[in-house]
Order: structure tokens, then sequence, then C-alpha cells
């Protein structure tokens, strides 16, 4: 089957994505990954944002490839506007997220330096029980915290009911306390 969507035009395999083919999709990916990703990185001048934009992306082609129209224009052109779009509300969250610029912010008062240690030791604390929850519960509570996802985001973007992400982000952050308390944190 993956011989036979090779030789389909790009229209043709949007249609047969639109009809939920798992190789048409990954024989347009083929065509349109490396475009697609170049294309974020000139947006997001981020590699690991510029992945995300693109999976991201994909996964709206997945989704929305019924309503693809050819008379509207090539089908190229549909699956980079999804990668466009997306890398702008990527370099938009961002903005956001940063909020104010670091000059506009007032002067750090005490001993900094002490505080910058205890800070970036507890961060690693925080990463290394991160890393010991399970794949599927560590994945929410990052795209959650660091990522700024609402739970209906995080369903939306993993295909997953939001009872399922409710459970994961719960049970996650049940264990992730115990970690921590472990670690020596207070109880959080």
């Amino acid at each position: 089957m993956r011989r036979d969507a090779a030789q389909l035009s790009d229209e043709a395999l949007l249609e047969a994505v639109a009809g939920s083919d798992e190789q048409a999709l990954g024989e347009l990916y083929d065509r349109f990954g490396r475009v697609a990703y170049g294309l974020a990185l000139r947006i997001l001048r981020d590699p690991t944002l510029a992945e995300d934009a693109v999976q991201e992306a994909f996964l709206q082609v997945w989704r929305g490839a019924g309503g693809y129209r050819p008379e509207r224009g090539k089908a190229s052109t549909w699956v980079l506007t999804f990668v466009h779009r997306r890398a702008v509300d990527l370099v938009r969250r961002e903005e956001r997220r940063r909020g104010e610029p670091e000059g506009s912010l007032p002067e750090p008062e005490g001993p900094g330096a002490d505080e910058a240690v205890v800070e970036h030791s507890r961060r690693e604390i925080v990463k290394d029980a991160l890393s010991r929850l399970p794949a599927e519960q560590r994945e929410a509570i990052e795209l959650a915290y660091y990522g700024g996802l609402t739970q209906s985001e995080l369903a939306e973007r993993l295909s997953q009911p939001l009872g399922t992400i409710k459970s994961r982000m719960f049970t996650g952050l049940q264990r992730l306390n115990v970690l921590l308390v472990e670690a020596g944190f207070e109880r959080v």
C-alpha cells in the first residue's frame, strides 16, 4: 500500500487522509515535512518549537483533510498554511508567556547568587522527579505547566478523552508530590 501512496498526487493523498488512511498521511509528511519544518523554524527560530508546530499542523491536516477543496488551491499550500498558522500561534504564546521585557522588571533585592543556586537545585530535583513518572503522566503535566495548555487543549492535542487527561494529571501530580517529599521538599 505504501508504494501506491507514493504514486498518488498531493490532492489524492489528502482525499485518502480524509478517509483515515494513515499511510497517506505518512506520505504527505514525507513530501512536505522538511519544507514544513524549515518554514516553522524560520518563524519560531527554535528547533523544538518548530518540531511542535509541524507535529500539531499535521495533526490538524489529519483532522481537517475532509475540508480541503482542490479548486481553492494546491494541497501543498493548504498543508503549509496549517504549519504557518501554528507557528505564528506559538510565537504569540511565547510572547505572552514572556510577559514584560526584562529591562522593565524591578531589580532583585538581597543575596541573589545564593537564591539562584537553591533555585537551580530545586529545578533539578523537580526535573528528576518528573523523569520518574510514567510517560503519559509526565507528558500531560509538562504540557500543562510548561506549555501553558489547559486540560481541554491537552485532550485535543493528545487525542484523548478529557477524563483520561484529568486522571493522568491527578495521578501524576499525586505521584510527583510523593517523589518531591522523598527528595526533601515540604509537602506541595
